[in-house]
């Protein structure tokens, strides 16, 4: 498995071995968000770059989560549709939300690593 890599509205990806990507929000996010009740998990089939794919509920605030990349998801997380707080407990790890197939990996050069994320995070006072 390769490093993860971020987007600038909180969500991480991460390149599996067998082309996939993994996508979840982060620790950040989930923070922000408080406690997750419910999560709306997308279904499959392609989805264009920016898309409003995801939603999560807590007991404060909803947020969306966009489509990362333009592609096709193939896999959602079932585990959270008993247990949404895995994306407040394990962000980076149990509480994925789904796995992409991403027409192109171009793009992908084009997310911030893990020290562009830290640096953005800093900006915003966290």
């Amino acid at each position: 498995m390769s490093e993860l890599h971020y987007t600038r509205e909180h969500e991480w990806l991460r390149l599996e071995d067998d082309g996939l990507l993994t996508v979840g929000i982060t620790p950040y996010a989930a923070q922000a968000l408080g406690d997750v009740v419910y999560v709306q998990l997308p279904g499959p089939g392609r989805y264009a770059h920016g898309a409003e794919v995801a939603v999560v509920e807590s007991v404060k605030a909803a947020g969306n989560v966009l489509m990362p990349l333009d592609g096709e998801v193939v896999e959602v997380n079932a585990a959270l549709d008993g247990r949404p707080g895995l994306l407040n407990e394990d962000a980076l790890g149990e509480g994925w939300c789904f796995r992409i197939r991403a027409d192109d990996a171009g793009p992908w050069a084009s997310l911030l690593d893990a020290a562009a994320y830290a640096r953005m995070l800093q900006g915003l006072g966290a």
